[in-house]
């Protein structure tokens, strides 16, 4: 039985499509031949990327009626062209390249590129990547900046452990944290010269003054000038790394001021601080007409498992594929973090842990956030109510809870007989 579906059949008429390289770009305009119905004229032409050439490609555009200009994501090279035509208030799609590869077995040229990304264009055969508006990206780009130097001091840190191996100093295993006040205060005393475990291991603070005698062990070793003279290096780039690290976090908080309110409700789910929200927010944005359904944001950060199905049969292993990495590694932060916490999802994080491991556990809880946080940003009014950590025990059906304990265990080869009341 045919059903109608919602898809339109409708070509665009005037359309542009651009491939970008970095020192210049090929633009395809094609339009309807006004002297031949059913037929289209079509113009491939050259422009250098430089700021001059580019202010002159609108009014190009302008002059043939073009509605709307298509382009791939090209490296870093489409910035600057899209923000071009973004400001002149032309509509400006971003396509990503895996939508619009060239057709297999075909000849590849810019120019033949650039026709095809016009065809497939005028068609409606590919959907606008998300761009966020000015505001959150520059707000974005200051984030990822931080993030990014957040990287290089733990890389720098990992260093600086690295090297006390090599000196045969086991004071990882003894701290959890060998940045920390004690950590500092003994790697300071090795690099000024001091080699007695006994000494060394006195500089322990607060709870570490628990551990005296593992940590004599640990300072038994080979520590030499040429390992002082190494780690006093890590030690002052680290500490530089931390001083660049809050400048940009100064300038997010000023940046975040017009979202404060947006800022404010997602601060308030377990495992997000400040610093995750306003990262979230330049990810995502705080319009979510972008993102019809809470699905939609899930799909779109690629923590939703994807579906690979032939002959009936699912292929894969059901990943959820590559998405946008900074967004991942905030929500997997948060995910980990809530998930010590007594709450709901504290509590949901540590239950998918026990059965299907803690990476599984991440992605979930990572999930289950985003839903949340597409809720709060829809509605301005909405607020986080948590269901608490007794929510499986105390509000969920005792015989669905039953039910799913039965299916475990069939799953498991077990037969289960139920015995019928009299």
């Amino acid at each position: 039985m045919l059903q109608e579906t919602q898809d339109r059949e409708e070509i665009i008429e005037r359309v542009a499509a651009l491939d970008i390289g970095k020192a210049e770009l090929v633009c395809c305009v094609r339009v309807p031949d006004e002297g031949r119905a059913g037929r289209r004229l079509q113009e491939v032409a050259t422009y250098s990327t430089m700021t001059r050439s580019l202010l002159g490609l609108p009014g190009r555009l302008r002059c043939l009626g073009v509605t709307r200009v298509v382009m791939e994501a090209t490296s870093d090279y489409w910035k600057p062209v899209f923000y071009v035509l973004e400001a002149a208030g032309l509509e400006t799609w971003l396509a990503s390249a895996r939508d619009v590869k060239h057709l297999p077995g075909r000849p590849k040229t810019d120019k033949l590129d650039a026709v095809w990304l016009c065809k497939v264009a005028e068609r409606q055969m590919i959907r606008p990547s998300f761009v966020p508006p000015p505001q959150i990206r520059r707000l974005r780009d200051v984030t990822r900046y931080r993030i990014d130097l957040v990287g290089v001091r733990t890389a720098e840190k990992q260093r600086a452990e690295k090297l006390l191996e090599d000196a045969c100093i086991k004071l990882s295993v003894v701290a959890s944290d060998i940045f920390g006040i004690s950590g500092r205060a003994m790697m300071a005393a090795l690099i000024a010269g001091e080699r007695d475990p006994k000494v060394l291991a006195q500089l322990a603070r607060t709870r570490m003054r628990g551990k005296i005698s593992a940590l004599e062990e640990a300072f038994t070793g080979h520590f030499t000038d040429h390992h002082a003279f190494l780690l006093g290096k890590m030690l002052a780039r680290a500490d530089a790394l931390s001083a660049d690290i809050a400048e940009p976090g100064a300038k997010i908080e000023e940046m975040i001021a017009p979202f404060a309110a947006a800022a404010q409700r997602l601060d308030e789910l377990p495992g997000i601080n400040s610093i995750a929200a306003c990262a979230i927010l330049a990810e995502t944005g705080i319009d979510m007409d972008r993102f019809p359904t809470a699905g939609h944001l899930v799909s779109w950060a690629k923590f939703a498992p994807g579906v690979k199905e032939s002959a009936g049969k699912k292929k894969g292993k059901n990943t959820t594929g590559h998405g946008n990495s900074y967004l991942a590694r905030v929500l997997g932060n948060a995910a980990v973090s809530a998930g010590r916490t007594d709450t709901f999802l504290g509590e949901r994080y540590r239950r998918i842990a026990r059965r299907r491991g803690r990476k599984k556990a991440v992605v979930a809880i990572g999930r289950s956030m985003l839903v949340i946080i597409w809720h709060l940003l829809a509605d301005p009014d909405a607020r986080y109510t948590d269901l608490g950590s007794d929510f499986y025990e105390t509000r969920i059906n005792p015989e669905r809870r039953r039910r799913n304990h039965i299916r475990q265990l069939e799953a498991l080869g077990y037969k289960v007989i139920l015995e019928r009341a009299a």
